[in-house]
């Protein structure tokens, strides 16, 4: 992601993070009382790598979130081996997907 205050403001809208920043280049992701991830700025941003994966007990509710916090569908709800899952690009172009074991 090329702005980070951007990008914080998609995935709290999004997911509900919350964030602890580090200096204007890097934010961590809070959960439950730790640091659970972080989201770095860069000068570009990168296809392809490694597809990260979230997990949500509440499909649809993702998807519906997703799109309200700015982000675009890429792949619509469909079966995955042990769920269900979409993909998306949020509003750097980052893809991710979302996953839910509930049918």
């Amino acid at each position: 992601m090329t702005d980070l205050e951007a990008a914080k403001a998609f995935y709290a809208g999004a997911f509900g993070w919350s964030f602890v920043d580090y200096g204007p280049e890097y934010a961590g992701i809070r959960g439950e009382g730790k640091e659970v991830g972080g989201l770095r700025r860069d000068d570009e941003v990168r296809p392809g790598g490694p597809l990260v994966i979230l997990y949500s007990a509440d499909l649809e509710g993702s998807l519906d979130a997703v799109t309200a916090a700015g982000g675009t569908i890429v792949t619509p709800i469909a079966p995955f081996p042990g769920g269900r899952r979409f993909g998306f690009a949020d509003p750097a172009g980052n893809e991710l997907a979302v996953w839910s074991d509930r049918t």
